[in-house]
């Protein structure tokens, strides 16, 4: 008789559970990201993780999760900023990261859109942290600046990326051009594999540091990480304004005892106008929350530079209508 009134307990709780969960309603929301090497893609898995609150997940307030209620979201391996853009404005992404350059540039039909259909679509939901200039060189190719670029072999990153924008301005900038060095157009993980195996003197990698896949070649291989700076060559800042001066300090790569610099762009989470104001109100709200902050301290040395005091720094955008009310809920935005 126990048996009985225990087991019929037991199905009238997975009944009502049951019950909730599917009265709760399930959305899927997709963060286009980069290669799995770089830091979009694990800056991606964490925010995924921190927006998503399944149906029967644990209230926020009891210790589960602080995301949109119902959302399951996924981080998806990705070509990068162009590529980002244009499945958003073809609505096969729900949002993805992007250089604040690139975003600025596809907006308003400039830059690398000159010419092109402006994706005037376009929203931000925040900036996310500074993105650095990687170039890195085997320490037997001689590279200790980007003028000895010439002749070289040099990975510029994939067609799609933001990277590849960059590397042709920083070029310019030093007066080369890309037929002045043996261009490849490779993710970050295939030009270091090349360089392990002597066939790559130098690759271009725009992303924060540590990036996991000069870490690794840096483990296993002399580099060098060669110094950009507008002192060398000012066309480049005066031109493209989105440029500021950073730092890779001493030490985030093996073999690099001092720090380094270079130049940076911002990485920023994009998304479209079509996207609902109170899902994007909400997806905000959960990514600066405190449960989330301890996520993103813990998960990525880069998840530290990800802060609410600079989610609006460099965005050359408008913000989407849902994330502009949680700013100004917020105090970071006034009317």
């Amino acid at each position: 008789m126990k048996n009985q009134t225990l087991w019929a307990a037991l199905a009238v709780s997975a009944a009502m559970t049951a019950g909730s969960v599917s009265a709760q309603e399930m959305s899927f929301f997709r963060i286009g990201t980069g290669g799995t090497a770089g830091t979009y893609y694990p800056i991606g898995g964490l925010l995924a993780n921190a927006i998503s609150s399944p149906p029967g997940s644990r209230a926020c307030e009891e210790g589960g999760s602080c995301g949109v209620p119902g959302l399951v979201a996924s981080a998806l391996s990705a070509n990068g900023s162009v590529a980002n853009i244009n499945a958003i404005a073809g609505g096969t992404l729900e949002s993805g990261f992007s250089q604040s350059d690139v975003a600025t540039w596809a907006f308003t039909g400039t830059g690398i859109w000159d010419g092109k259909e402006p994706v005037e679509s376009l929203r931000a939901i925040a900036n996310l942290y500074p993105e650095s200039i990687h170039l890195v060189a085997s320490a037997d190719s001689g590279i200790a600046s980007v003028a000895d670029l010439k002749g070289k072999r040099v990975s510029m990153d994939e067609p799609g990326s933001g990277t590849l924008v960059d590397a042709r301005i920083i070029l310019e900038g030093y007066g080369l051009s890309e037929s002045d060095v043996k261009a490849e157009f490779l993710k970050p993980d295939q030009a270091a594999d090349r360089m392990r195996d002597g066939a790559m003197d130098a690759f271009f990698f725009v992303g924060g540091y540590p990036a996991g896949a000069i870490a690794e070649l840096s483990s296993q291989h002399d580099v060098t990480i060669v110094p950009i700076s507008c002192d060398e060559a000012p066309s480049i800042c005066e031109t493209y304004g989105f440029f500021a001066s950073d730092t890779i300090p001493g030490g985030t790569y093996e073999g690099t005892a001092d720090d380094v610099n270079t130049l940076s762009v911002g990485a920023q989470w994009i998304t479209s106008a079509d996207q609902p104001e109170e899902l994007i109100y909400g997806i905000t709200k959960a990514l600066w929350n405190d449960n989330t902050r301890k996520q993103l301290d813990a998960g990525h040395a880069k998840g530290k530079a990800i802060t609410k005091d600079t989610a609006l720094n460099g965005i050359g955008i408008p913000l989407h209508p849902g994330a502009e009310r949680f700013y100004k809920e917020a105090g970071l935005l006034t009317e």
